[in-house]
């Protein structure tokens, strides 16, 4: 344990961050998984909408750099070629 007191802050704001890094992760895996098993029950009305949930949510990801952008837009692309596969 640290003894520094700029150094327990540290672990504080450590903590609320990856706190919050893991929130969102836990989202961004739960509106993909929405959006496959819609397009694996073949509502493609329904699948598309949550499509669009999920860029919103990938780009919201990216912009706190939760995770990288390129990865936002990679997952995205592959998503959205998925859905025009199945369409």
């Amino acid at each position: 344990m640290a003894n520094i007191k700029s150094a327990m802050k540290r672990i504080k704001v450590i903590k609320k961050k990856t706190a919050r890094n893991r929130m969102v992760k836990s989202q961004l895996k739960t509106a993909i998984k929405k959006f496959e098993e819609a397009l694996t029950a073949g509502n493609f009305e329904d699948a598309k909408a949550k499509l669009k949930f999920v860029e919103k949510k990938l780009m919201q990801a990216a912009a706190k750099n939760v995770i990288h952008k390129s990865k936002a837009s990679r997952k995205v692309s592959r998503l959205a070629t998925k859905l025009n596969k199945a369409v």
